[in-house]
């Protein structure tokens, strides 16, 4: 094939790849590599230059944090942080779900969304149960502030992996730029919920009692791993910190600690390595083949001369775009995929439009992106985890009974995300 029927194929799988992502009708990664081996089959990239689209360093980082959580979750230090954050609150719900909230914030910035939701969930049916409530306020609570925390920091939301691995942005870039909005927006969102909560989570003073009889030191399994880990996370945090200026990719980082940590507790690799989505990490090297057709054959470079029009280059106008269209558009598609295809718009954008300070764009892209996935119940990865791991317990979460408590809490973060860019980064 060449030319336009070139074009056509790869647009055409692409968007069909996509339709069928959206639906849910077939695992997004059988789908996603599916689509990757037709555009490789059907001529539009020769095998070496998928392979060169694939960003290792997301996976290798999405790898080594996985196989560090999984064998670190067997101490149980996370339950114990979760219990702790209980008895702290003295039992009264409406603390229990601001404290929960600010655990599961840090927890995303520091390891990733998806594994803090895992992690922090059962603890919370149980601690619902002892309370004799309906667990989704905590839990809803718990999903926003997973996509809120995991926004502030370079691990902690896959869209963020993947910005700061194609545009060698650090850690600490992540952290300065992006940090002070995410604090602002944690604290008005936790506000807005108790507002919305505080008639639902009344307990009588006798059940709050059954949260002062948990100790939270029986939640630690294993004591010795649980120094080890502790350990290993530490000087994984500090090397994410310090690796752009000692010229180490992030993934190096995360595999370095995956394999001191394998080396220093002895685990059996092939636990360790069970603890890795394996479905997650070929989802992404299947959308990384499908954008690479796209770029192949000078889609994106179109796309970014339209978008460069309608906005006339000015990075006011442009940022604002990219910002509000992530938003809206990752409330009701995955932002994985989304993000992944407007890496190398972006890219484009600038390259086609002079603009030599990509930075504000990719603060925006990042904003938009990881807080839209607030917005509907199959906006981001965890979103959808907490929905399946409630229906499991009897507990239904549908569409729109999500999206009326979070749609107007993501429109309200991008809002504050909005005069943040203008005033710091777009005027």
């Amino acid at each position: 094939m060449e030319g336009n029927s070139q074009v056509i194929f790869a647009t055409t799988v692409f968007l069909l790849t996509y339709a069928i992502i959206i639906s849910e009708k077939i695992h997004r990664a059988v789908i996603a590599l599916l689509g990757a081996m037709i555009v490789i089959v059907g001529g539009v990239l020769h095998q070496e230059k998928a392979v060169e689209a694939i960003d290792f360093n997301t996976i290798g980082l999405l790898v080594g944090m996985m196989i560090i959580v999984g064998i670190a979750r067997n101490s149980g230090v996370f339950e114990y942080l979760a219990v702790k954050a209980a008895k702290t609150s003295k039992g009264e719900p409406l603390a229990i779900l601001v404290s929960l909230s600010i655990i599961t914030a840090i927890l995303s910035a520091l390891l990733d969304n998806v594994t803090t939701v895992l992690l922090i969930v059962p603890v919370t049916f149980s601690i619902a149960k002892a309370l004799e409530i309906n667990p989704s306020p905590i839990l809803i609570s718990e999903v926003l502030a997973s996509n809120i925390g995991g926004t502030s920091t370079l691990i902690g939301d896959p869209p963020n992996i993947m910005i700061g691995s194609a545009t060698g942005l650090g850690f600490m870039d992540f952290v300065i730029n992006l940090t002070p909005v995410i604090i602002v927006i944690m604290a008005v969102t936790v506000f807005l919920l108790k507002i919305i909560y505080r008639k639902q989570l009344v307990v009588r003073e006798e059940l709050k009692q059954n949260i002062m009889a948990m100790n939270p030191q029986d939640e630690i399994r294993d004591v010795t791993l649980l120094k080890k880990s502790l350990f290993v996370i530490s000087l994984t945090i500090g090397g994410f910190l310090l690796h752009q200026y000692v010229h180490l990719e992030s993934a190096t980082i995360a595999l370095a600690g995956a394999a001191l940590l394998l080396l220093i507790t002895g685990a059996e690799p092939e636990h360790a390595l069970a603890a890795v989505e394996w479905p997650v990490i070929f989802f992404f090297a299947g959308l990384f083949i499908l954008v690479g057709s796209l770029e192949e054959v000078g889609v994106i470079e179109w796309i970014a001369k339209e978008a460069l029009r309608f906005t006339g280059g000015e990075l006011l106008p442009t940022g604002m775009l990219i910002l509000w269209l992530s938003a809206i558009a990752s409330a009701f598609v995955d932002n994985i995929p989304f993000v992944a295809t407007m890496i190398p718009l972006i890219q484009d954008m600038g390259r086609l439009g002079g603009i030599t300070d990509l930075n504000p764009l990719w603060w925006s892209l990042s904003l938009g992106a990881c807080l839209g996935g607030n917005g509907t119940i199959i906006g981001a990865s965890a979103n959808v985890v907490v929905a399946g791991m409630a229906e499991k317990r009897g507990i239904k979460w549908t569409f729109i009974g999500f999206m009326k408590v979070a749609f107007p809490l993501m429109l309200v973060s991008i809002i504050i995300s909005t005069i943040y860019l203008y005033f710091f980064y777009l005027s």
